[in-house]
């Protein structure tokens, strides 16, 4: 008996990370089921996305001060104790080890942690906020079904931020594709016609992080992490304004 096709085998196809019969059978299921089809396509096109904009940076040379054989080379230059270079090396693979050159205001590279998720947010928005044909993939028509389905991609009960307060009303969502997992997108959008983008998802590297800012061209915004579950959000504003909105969703977020 052939074992169901899940949300894993789909997150699996889209990533190329199937045996090659898992990745028949996937291949064969969505033959004949045309509107998984055309979501595995759309996962698809946002990990192409992703890729686009993150590649550039994720191959980034580390920088000459962090390379192992010039410290070590200058420290021993420097006739320094032993102790003191014993010092000096374990600091630095703990350093290297969780990506602690400073990237553009974070203490790790864009392919780890918060600085990461603020990448994807921003790659998100920039591909989804200006739609307008399908910003997103589920409607908020039915706030059950949205939370049911953030709550299945995401593996733990969601919540739904309202921002009512902040007048933006929720839009939609959709399961977006990254290099560290599926996370789900919730977009806002106010009176104006000015979009939010908020995107979750589970955290490898920064499980608890507090609030820090990023900005990328246009786009700015807030990322941060709680108990595992990173949360950025993103809009095409100065962050100074977006603070207060991400202080009211984190502040929401405490009961999941």
């Amino acid at each position: 008996m052939k074992r169901p096709i899940t949300e894993e085998d789909i997150q699996g196809y889209v990533d190329c990370a199937l045996q090659p019969e898992r990745h028949d059978e996937v291949e064969a299921y969505l033959a004949a089921n045309p509107d998984e089809a055309s979501r595995a396509a759309t996962l698809k096109a946002d990990a192409a996305t992703l890729r686009a904009a993150l590649d550039p940076v994720a191959q980034e040379p580390i920088p000459m001060r962090l390379n192992l054989a010039q410290i070590a080379a200058r420290r021993q230059s420097e006739k320094l104790p032993a102790w003191r270079m014993a010092a000096a090396a374990m600091v630095l693979i703990v350093v290297g080890a969780t990506g602690g050159w400073a990237v553009r205001g974070y203490s790790l590279p864009p392919s780890e942690g918060v600085a990461a998720l603020a990448q994807e947010a921003s790659a998100s928005y920039t591909t989804f906020a200006g739609s307008a044909v399908q910003p997103v993939e589920f409607k908020a028509d039915d706030l059950s079904g949205l939370a049911d389905i953030a709550s299945r991609t995401l593996g733990t009960k969601t919540v739904l931020p309202d921002l009512s307060r902040s007048g933006y009303r929720l839009m939609g969502g959709r399961i977006v594709s990254t290099v560290h997992g599926p996370g789900f997108m919730l977009m806002y959008n106010d009176d104006k016609g000015d979009r939010l983008v908020m995107l979750a998802r589970h955290m490898i590297v920064d499980q608890n992080r507090p609030m820090v800012e990023h900005a990328d061209g246009k786009v700015s915004g807030w990322t941060w992490a709680n108990g595992g579950m990173g949360f950025s959000l993103m809009g095409a504003t100065d962050a100074k304004s977006l603070h207060p909105i991400a202080d009211d969703i984190r502040a929401q977020l405490s009961t999941m």
